[in-house]
């Protein structure tokens, strides 16, 4: 009987914790971004463009949820306009602050905790992605639709 309760028991979390699909045309979250990134002049370097041109890039994107990895909360954002699209850094930081607003490859992603990482930093956020105490603890989840705003 107490394997039965023990596998009723996970069978109910996992339903907790799978991804809900979101609703077909659901209005996209903002997230409030400050775009004074350690890596935005490299990057507009790279594109060969300004610093306004990767703003307004990465801003007027529409970004999906991919999906989740790296580590609890990172949410890998499809959408990328293809000008943006930029290897890795060759070095990465020990240590990138929460909330830092980044690109890689084809994705766009939010730090949602300190961690290390090899993304180009644009800019940051203080807008919180993942919370432990929150039920479902992130909001970034597969199929959330995403929209960074400027408040440079």
């Amino acid at each position: 009987v107490a394997r039965r309760e023990q596998a009723e028991a996970v069978g109910h979390l996992l339903t907790e914790v799978r991804p809900r699909p979101t609703r077909a045309g659901a209005e996209p979250i903002e997230i409030s971004v400050t775009y004074d990134g350690e890596d935005l002049r490299a990057v507009a370097d790279r594109i060969g463009g300004s610093v306004d041109d990767v703003i307004r890039l990465h801003s007027e994107a529409d970004y999906t949820v991919a999906f989740c990895g790296f580590s609890p909360g990172f949410a890998y954002l499809a959408g990328l306009p293809e000008r943006l699209h930029l290897p890795r850094r060759d070095t990465p930081r020990v240590r990138v602050p929460a909330g830092s607003v980044a690109i890689a490859a084809h994705y766009s992603a939010i730090y949602p905790s300190p961690s290390p990482g090899g993304w180009h930093l644009l800019g940051c956020t203080e807008d919180v992605v993942w919370d432990v105490h929150e039920h479902p603890p992130t909001r970034l989840r597969p199929g959330t639709r995403v929209r960074f705003v400027g408040i440079r």
